[in-house]
């Protein structure tokens, strides 16, 4: 689109719509889908035994799922079964437009304008070009380049703790700007724990793996490419990529200076959490001196997720983890070349932003949709490549881990009676989802049957160290040529499969169904409404009162409205109805916003919306509910509480100094001329 038509969501000034049931419950949903984007929860559904087992019957003989092992009668006991729904992120903004659709709330325009794109913002736009850059850049992460790399600053850092706790907030800080804070948490949180792991004097990784998230979300404001929120507001306001950089790098950067010595001097200064010296437990010569296995194929280093869990805190799993971090692996071939590549997308990317006379004029996926296939079947060819030596890894770490499930299982079984655990639980159990997911009796970890009705083990272990297992094959069904086909997949091409599973596919739903909440907001007058006090404010105010205004709304929105991306949409459609109300065209006499408080409401909101997510929710960003995942399949959890705690002065001090920043910065480069697009 062209900047020609911002503002025309904002041309129909009536707001009496508001009055209207539809306008009032249109808001209530709102509400309440935020809500529960923040406190997600489970609604328990009877399910009839008779239809679950007349569906999974269906199933059978259709030859998707194989055929379940018979059940116990329910001797008169309930005839339903309870499953639970899940109520989160993914499924509340979609149940919201179903049910607005429904009373007629919303209808074709408002879901062609929240998909398709309206006034400069353009959802198939912004999801093509995040999730192809996505792409190149987890890929490099699948790479190990990042760990390699924190490992060499582990390296220079050495065992002084103040210097390297600074060298990893300046090397997380750099590789964010450039590549996105995805990737950076996949790898950096699990080095992280690692590192803390290892130490014998960190008692708590707390101060790290918080000032990683904190970097991490920081500088992911300096790109545009390297956040969604950042994309829709560089299309909302038709701004350059390279003018977004120019105006935002400067409060970002001063704010990381600042930063710094505040969380080690003041919130982290506990010898505890940051020790003057780290003492490091030392890996063995003959460890380190192996040959890193590739972490991308399947059960590549076998059993080593059960080995944490069983070693948690003694010599073995410290081994483990100083492997992890000391003797890391590194595909030079795929790092190198996707360096490249995402170094000559940028790049392209800027230029092709910087020619455009609009922003919708050459939309920038052109280039990072190319680039991700030409990455893509890089990554294709280089596994292809390889397929015998990673296929040959597989299967020896396969037969390893069957082999030491067998074993597990043989131990089970020699404890006294009293001792196992209930196998067979109770159809009226509150939460029997898993007894109708067929992937389950396809995984590694599912008992064989052999050892639930009572056969030797004895007998199975030799089978399974011939690495052959000869029980009764099952019937070849749909589900289960779909896990044989994935993990083929998994064993000839690991990096592509490895970055499919980590692409952020649930943006794109989410995304898409608070865009058209957003805009249902729009045709129904609130966001009219919402600009009118925000004019209010601004003309008391001025551009001081801009900056600190739109900072704290789009911090507190982060928490309480669907995300930062979802308070990125909702604040951008706001400012856009802004600049309708003083549009001299649709207003004749209406006075003009000046240049100066603009950009300083526009900028102070792209701080918010960045910072927001480390604030007081997990949920203020995705980046947050992918960061809490992966520290505890690590073992580290972290309380909502907690979370908020530790990050509230944090949050405090950034948003300060980058509004103290921008604020200068608007005097001294903006006018007080009138705003003109």
């Amino acid at each position: 689109m062209t900047s020609g038509d911002a503002g025309t969501a904002s041309e129909n000034t009536n707001t009496s719509d508001i009055r209207s049931w539809r306008s009032i419950v249109t808001l209530i949903v709102f509400v309440l889908t935020n809500i529960i984007v923040l406190f997600p929860f489970h609604i328990p559904v009877p399910v009839p035994i008779a239809l679950r087992d007349g569906i999974l019957k269906a199933l059978v003989s259709l030859r998707i799922i194989a055929p379940r092992p018979p059940t116990s009668p329910s001797n008169g006991r309930s005839k339903l079964i309870w499953m639970r729904f899940p109520v989160n992120f993914l499924t509340a903004p979609l149940i919201a437009d179903l049910f607005l659709l429904a009373i007629l709330a919303i209808g074709k325009k408002e879901v062609h304008d929240g998909t398709v794109g309206a006034d400069n913002i353009s959802p198939l736009d912004i999801m093509a070009f995040f999730l192809s850059l996505a792409y190149i850049a987890i890929s490099i992460d699948a790479s190990g380049l990042i760990r390699y790399l924190a490992f060499r600053v582990l390296q220079w850092g050495g065992k002084v703790g103040h210097r390297l706790f600074f060298y990893l907030y300046a090397f997380f800080f750099i590789l964010t700007a450039f590549i996105g804070n995805d990737p950076v948490i996949l790898s950096g949180t699990a080095f992280l724990a690692y590192m803390t792991r290892v130490s014998s004097n960190i008692l708590h990784p707390r101060a790290w793996i918080y000032t990683q998230f904190t970097v991490a979300n920081m500088a992911s404001a300096i790109l545009v490419s390297s956040n969604p929120t950042n994309l829709v507001l560089a299309g909302a306001f038709d701004i350059k990529f390279i003018n977004y950089t120019a105006n935002i790098i400067v409060p970002v950067v001063i704010t990381a200076i600042v930063l710094f010595p505040f969380l080690l001097y003041i919130v982290f200064a506990d010898e505890s959490l940051i020790p003057v010296s780290i003492k490091m437990h030392e890996l063995p010569e003959e460890i380190k001196n192996k040959k890193p296995i590739n972490p991308n194929i399947p059960n590549a280093r076998a059993n080593m997720e059960e080995q944490e869990d069983e070693h948690l805190n003694d010599e073995a799993g410290q081994l483990l983890s100083l492997e992890e971090i000391m003797n890391p692996f590194l595909d030079k071939k795929g790092a190198a070349f996707g360096g490249i590549i995402m170094a000559a997308t940028l790049i392209a990317v800027l230029a092709l932003n910087a020619s455009s006379a609009s922003s919708g004029e050459h939309p920038v996926f052109y280039v990072t949709v190319p680039a991700a296939v030409i990455l893509i079947v890089f990554d294709l060819a280089l596994g292809w490549m390889n397929r015998k030596e990673t296929r040959e890894i597989a299967r020896q770490s396969r037969d390893k881990l069957e082999i030491s499930h067998a074993e597990k299982q043989q131990q089970r079984r020699l404890q006294p009676i009293d001792e196992l655990p209930s196998a067979v639980p109770s159809e009226t159990e509150p939460s029997p989802i898993s007894e109708i997911t067929p992937e389950e009796e396809k995984s590694p970890q599912h008992v064989p049957a052999a050892m639930v009705t009572g056969k030797s083990s004895d007998s199975e272990a030799p089978k399974l160290e011939d690495g052959k297992d000869k029980t009764p094959s099952k019937p070849t069904t749909l589900s289960s040529l779909v896990v044989d086909l994935w993990r083929w997949a998994q064993e000839t091409f690991p990096t592509s499969t490895t970055v499919l599973a980590h692409l952020p596919l649930a943006l794109i739903p989410f995304a898409f169904c608070m865009f058209v909440l957003v805009q249902a907001l729009v045709s129904r007058g609130w966001i009219l409404v919402f600009a009118h006090g925000w004019d209010h404010w601004v003309s008391k105010t001025g551009t001081v009162g801009a900056i600190g205004g739109m900072a704290f709304l789009s911090v507190i929105l982060c928490n309480f409205a669907g995300t930062n991306i979802g308070t990125s949409i909702l604040l951008s459609r706001v400012i856009q109805a802004w600049q309708g109300i003083h549009n001299q065209t649709i207003h004749p006499g209406a006075s003009p916003i000046s240049d100066r408080t603009f950009w300083a409401t526009v900028y102070s909101m792209a701080l918010g919306v960045n910072y927001g997510a480390f604030s007081a929710a997990f949920s203020a960003s995705l980046a947050g509910l992918l960061w809490r995942d992966i520290l505890a399949r690590k073992h580290i959890r972290v309380s909502r509480l907690d979370f908020a705690r530790v990050n509230i002065p944090i949050i405090a001090i950034s948003m300060v100094v980058g509004c103290v920043a921008l604020i200068a910065q608007v005097y001294i480069i903006r006018s007080n001329e009138p705003y003109d697009r």
